[in-house]
């Protein structure tokens, strides 16, 4: 029944309601996918079968007498291991940190359970959620399924890889610099990063955002609904609004795009990416948008500053520490993080307003367009085992310089895969609205997939 969970989320619940898919026949199906797939891609943390199984029972029952809980009820889900559910352990995808149960679950996961949503398994992250990459010291080393030799990319790794896997069609992670929208753009999902505080998150940090990681933009839009449900645990969230996710494409003609090919410092994008960008930007030229090419918003003293603010910061966490688990934590971090033991309180503090200025930065760039395009990622691939893209901790972000600014200034942005590769690995294509104009990507977004056409070529693990 492997044709099931090739089905969109919202067709997958009207089966529900109109009896022609039964919860416990889906989640057997994924169940059954699961089996076979991840022991290649290693994509989940707590993956409980039988009580997902148990859950779709109680979910069946739920439909068949027409008392659904939620409008997810029985729709499997997975949420990122840094995203708390009740009484699971956080273990931040380190050996270094005691495993607690956590107390209560996290915004994310308690909208998710309200509405019916059966998490049947959390997804893997790398140490402390530092890494663009699925290598970690707690969990198994978590891969692309378009190419097992090639890294997913991260933070958010497990969930990009459940995704291309085809482990159902929602998934959750997070981003602070681009977590979500790497590793979507390197797996060939749709990410998308909210403006800060639309989705509750708790904790909550600068730029720290919770976002959906689905094969559609649909399926995302669903999840939305959901997920920006207010919870007062988060004091940046935003004022709630009903928002109706589910809208139509965006006519675009007429409308102002911009174009950045140049993230102003960090790594060039390849060639394959920039010929399938120039490609995306065509299409929309074509539909009767106007592109216009704009400068970048990223200065190399913005990103070494931010670079230098988080070491310190995660300095700080690794002395609280006892020197054995310090020992535990994955090199790479370490001897990164270790910068900041040196860093001067000067350094710290204007390296932290950097942010800021990325702030200012990233609202002028809409003062003339009305959205802007970039790659998401600027290279293709890397191998698996590597911590990040360049696998050189004395030069980590290079690969971020095209997401993080939206970050810090808060704007929202999304990966919607725009090609592929000469090796056959997914491109994404990032498109940034103004700060709080989150319904108007995905009123884009789906002006993009339509044109571009459903993918039919996930792989086959």
């Amino acid at each position: 029944m492997s044709e099931l969970l090739d089905l969109s989320a919202r067709d997958v619940l009207k089966g529900f309601q109109d009896k022609t898919i039964s919860p416990v026949d889906y989640m057997a199906a994924l169940c059954d996918r699961v089996e076979t797939c991840e022991p290649k891609v290693c994509a989940l943390y707590a993956y409980k079968p039988d009580d997902a199984m148990a859950k779709a029972r109680a979910s069946e029952s739920r439909w068949v007498k027409g008392e659904p809980v939620g409008p997810l009820d029985g729709m499997p889900v997975t949420v990122k291991e840094l995203i708390a559910t009740k009484d699971e352990p956080v273990p931040m995808g380190t050996a270094a940190i005691d495993l607690v149960p956590a107390a209560e679950d996290a915004p994310t996961a308690a909208r998710l359970n309200e509405d019916g949503a059966i998490i049947f398994a959390k997804t893997t992250c790398p140490d402390y959620g530092m890494l663009s990459s699925g290598l970690s010291t707690f969990h198994p080393l978590s891969r692309n399924p378009w190419d097992l030799s090639q890294n997913p990319g991260g933070s958010s790794a497990g969930a990009a890889a459940a995704g291309a896997a085809g482990y159902g069609p929602l998934h959750i992670g997070t981003d602070i610099g681009g977590s979500v929208r790497l590793p979507a753009g390197w797996t060939g999902l749709f990410g998308f990063k909210p403006s800060l505080g639309r989705i509750p998150i708790d904790p909550y940090y600068t730029g720290r955002c919770a976002g959906p990681m689905t094969p559609r933009v649909d399926d995302a839009a669903l999840l939305m609904a959901c997920v920006t449900r207010p919870d007062t645990r988060d004091a940046t969230s935003l004022p709630y609004q009903n928002i109706d996710w589910n809208t139509p494409a965006m006519d675009v003609r007429g409308v102002k795009i911009g174009l950045m090919m140049d993230a102003g410092c960090g790594i060039d994008a390849e060639p394959d990416v920039k010929a399938a960008i120039l490609a995306a930007a065509k299409e929309f030229e074509v539909h009767g948008a106007e592109i216009i090419e704009i400068e970048p918003v990223l200065t190399r003293e913005m990103l070494d500053g931010l670079d230098i603010a988080w070491r310190a910061r995660f300095w700080g966490m690794m002395r609280k520490l006892s020197p054995a688990n310090r020992s535990k934590i994955l090199p790479y971090i370490h001897e990164w993080a270790e910068a900041g033991a040196s860093a001067n309180p000067t350094e710290i503090a204007s390296g932290f307003d950097q942010t800021f200025a990325m702030r200012k930065t990233c609202a002028d760039a809409f003062d003339k367009v009305d959205f802007i395009l970039s790659p998401v990622n600027p290279n293709v691939s890397y191998p698996a085992d590597w911590a990040s893209p360049t696998n050189d901790p004395a030069k980590p972000f290079e690969h971020i310089c095209f997401t993080v600014p939206w970050n810090m200034g808060e704007q929202p942005a999304c990966s919607i895969n725009c090609g592929y590769s000469q090796t056959g690995i997914p491109i994404g294509l990032q498109i940034v609205a103004p700060r709080f104009e989150d319904l108007k990507v995905f009123q884009i977004a789906r002006a993009y997939e339509a044109w571009r056409g459903p993918i039919t070529n996930w792989p086959d693990i």
